[in-house]
């Protein structure tokens, strides 16, 4: 799963920092959630978003792809929500 960190300023954008998040190991082909997690949340706790955009899944040939695509999703999406500034 790829990320990037954008500062906006007006009309102006900054790309600040990109990169992938490989899952660390893959059990059974199951995606480790919690290590994905923890790692998302620290991006999240480095740069302190205002807001975050995931891109939504497109279908390929590969089902089991984007299915894992949706779990690592789902799992950014909760990292997200969890550190949901409070006067957002």
């Amino acid at each position: 799963m790829g990320y990037g960190i954008i500062l906006t300023e007006g009309k102006k954008y900054k790309l600040l920092q990109y990169g992938v998040i490989p899952p660390k190991e893959v059990r059974n082909s199951r995606i480790e959630t919690p290590k994905d997690f923890e790692r998302i949340t620290g991006i999240i706790e480095e740069f302190l978003p205002d807001s975050v955009a995931l891109e939504a899944p497109f279908y390929g040939v590969n089902v089991q792809s984007m299915l894992k695509l949706g779990r690592a999703q789902g799992v950014a999406m909760a990292a997200a929500l969890g550190k949901r500034h409070p006067d957002h």
